[in-house]
């Protein structure tokens, strides 16, 4: 069984929220956000097949990959700021097909007991035109299918 995902877009604010729990410890869950051989397995839509040029999820590290669907490419970046099971990760975020715009993203991981957790996701968005974009990209259909497969990975997974 999944867990419902609440995402949470508010009027004239510049940032999403996103919020889902799911049925791991909450050390399970963040190897899953840092390991790169487990990262490829869950993140973005079904049907996309996922590359990843580089991932060094550390303060001062950084990150690329590329989702592709057919001949169709969407490349991704950003900075690591700080990532731990404490604080969480912060970390920014671009699309390369529109460069420049970038997010500011932090994660919280709470530990829900009974070997459950709530993962908190919060992206502030440059403008409200830009979170809109980020909104009517696709966004919530990726999320979905992707915590979908996180689900998958940590039920047969010992992360």
């Amino acid at each position: 069984m999944t867990n419902p995902t609440t995402i949470t877009i508010p009027e004239g604010l510049p940032f999403i929220e996103i919020v889902r729990e799911f049925d791991a410890p909450v050390e399970a869950v963040f190897r899953a956000h840092t390991d790169p051989e487990l990262v490829k397995n869950w993140l973005g839509p079904r049907g996309y097949e996922m590359e990843i040029d580089r991932w060094d999820v550390r303060p001062g590290g950084s990150y690329r990959y590329v989702h592709r669907d057919g001949d169709d490419e969407y490349w991704f970046n950003g900075v690591v700021h700080s990532a731990s099971i404490e604080s969480g990760i912060v970390q920014t975020f671009e699309f390369e097909g529109f460069p420049g715009v970038v997010s500011l993203e932090s994660q919280k991981l709470e530990d829900l007991g009974n070997g459950r957790t709530r993962v908190i996701g919060h992206s502030v968005y440059p403008t409200l035109e830009a979170r809109d974009g980020m909104a009517e990209s696709g966004m919530e259909q990726g999320v979905n299918d992707g915590y979908e497969r996180l689900d998958e990975l940590l039920a047969k997974v010992s992360v």
